[in-house]
């Protein structure tokens, strides 16, 4: 029955109601964009990391968990492999480059690029989607994102690296690896020293360099491990992603902007609602007169509330994966499905919240006030 009045009242008022609707819907819209464009953008900074097939990443004690702040020696390795926990570890390494396919010079286009260094054959080396695996028989073979093959590079193109003699081939693509903001060239360890430390000294006299340790222990005592093995630290996968420069910024600046969208929108759903029920106060007043009960009426507005907001937010999504659609490739935007049902469903409860005030206001209403019988 409550359900049935809300349908009622929503045509016989059509063009309030649509108005509210269309609020609704462009509300919804610009928070399931933002949502896409937030989680494209940590996604770009950090998605290498988040791919690591790992669960904790051991670091330089004074490196505060940031890979470019902490070198360790590579020796390291066979020593944490001993705790009981660490079912396994490889090292990992990272550096800013730039490439081309031609002749260095500043007539011709290069591309930066992160190179990472891993254990060729460990258990985070990403899946190749085309071409082959990292070979130890292969020093300068790399695999490439697949964003370098639509910027028209291929397997077997030679590649310059800028400021080196170093020439590396490309052997294989992978999909879905970046590296602050930049598509990521996979080599070995080996390789990827000669490039970091190719200063005389660079590496501190530190034998066989590694930026970090990445560990697969899943039941591993982190706390106990850095007491064992002095001058390391170890954290969870989740901290080294919000150790990468510029995530934890990214995120919360998208996220603040989200969480100011959902009280505006609470704020302007509830002075709606509200502003309705102030004119219907006779209307109100007559179906109390006649029997009906504030808890009859309360669930009418809340019926009406839920039916608005759930096709608002229905038709915002759509326009959501619509306008993704029109996005160009290298736009950074990746609508995540866990997000975009989160975000309705906070969207859903705040409208369903922001109903209280008219259902407390519904509650003073007097009937014989309402329909003018008191001076």
């Amino acid at each position: 029955m409550n359900l049935f009045l809300a349908i009622k009242e929503l045509k016989h008022a059509k063009f309030r109601y649509v108005m509210m609707s269309i609020i609704i819907i462009l509300i919804a819209w610009l928070v399931f964009i933002l949502s896409g464009l937030g989680n494209g953008l940590s996604t770009l900074s950090a998605a290498s990391i988040k791919n690591l097939d790992a669960n904790y990443v051991v670091y330089e004690k004074s490196a505060s968990a940031t890979f470019s702040k902490s070198i360790l020696s590579g020796d390291l390795i066979n020593e944490i492999k001993k705790n009981k926990d660490v079912e396994d570890a490889a090292g990992f390494g990272s550096s800013m480059a730039s490439i081309s396919t031609e002749k260095t010079g500043n007539a011709n286009k290069k591309t930066d690029v992160a190179l990472l260094g891993i254990t060729v054959g460990s258990f985070i080396e990403p899946n190749v989607i085309e071409g082959k695996k990292l070979s130890t028989g292969d020093k300068f073979g790399v695999l490439a994102n697949k964003s370098l093959k639509d910027a028209g590079y291929k397997i077997n193109d030679e590649l310059l690296v800028s400021n080196s003699k170093m020439k590396l081939t490309i052997i294989g693509f992978v999909e879905n690896e970046t590296f602050n903001h930049l598509p990521v060239l996979f080599t070995n360890l080996n390789t990827w020293r000669d490039y970091q430390f190719a200063a005389p000294g660079a590496d501190n006299g530190v034998k066989k360099p590694v930026q970090a340790v990445t560990l697969k222990a899943p039941h591993l005592n982190a706390a106990k491990l850095d007491k064992e093995i002095k001058g390391i630290e170890t954290v969870t996968k989740p901290v080294a992603v919000n150790g990468m420069p510029g995530y934890k910024e990214e995120s919360g600046t998208i996220l603040m902007m989200l969480v100011f969208l959902m009280v505006i929108s609470a704020f302007i759903i509830a002075a709606f609602f509200y502003v309705i029920t102030i004119q219907k106060t006779s209307q109100f007043g007559v179906m109390k007169a006649i029997g009906a009960s504030n808890r009859f009426i309360s669930k009418a507005i809340v019926s009406q509330v839920f039916i608005l907001s759930f096709s608002g937010i229905m038709i915002g999504i759509g326009l959501t994966y619509l306008t993704a659609l029109a996005f160009p490739k290298n736009m950074p935007f990746d609508l995540d499905v866990k997000l975009v049902v989160l975000y309705a469903l906070c969207l859903l409860m705040i409208s369903l919240l922001s109903s209280i005030i008219s259902v407390r206001q519904i509650a003073k209403i007097d009937p014989l006030t309402a329909l003018g019988r008191v001076e």
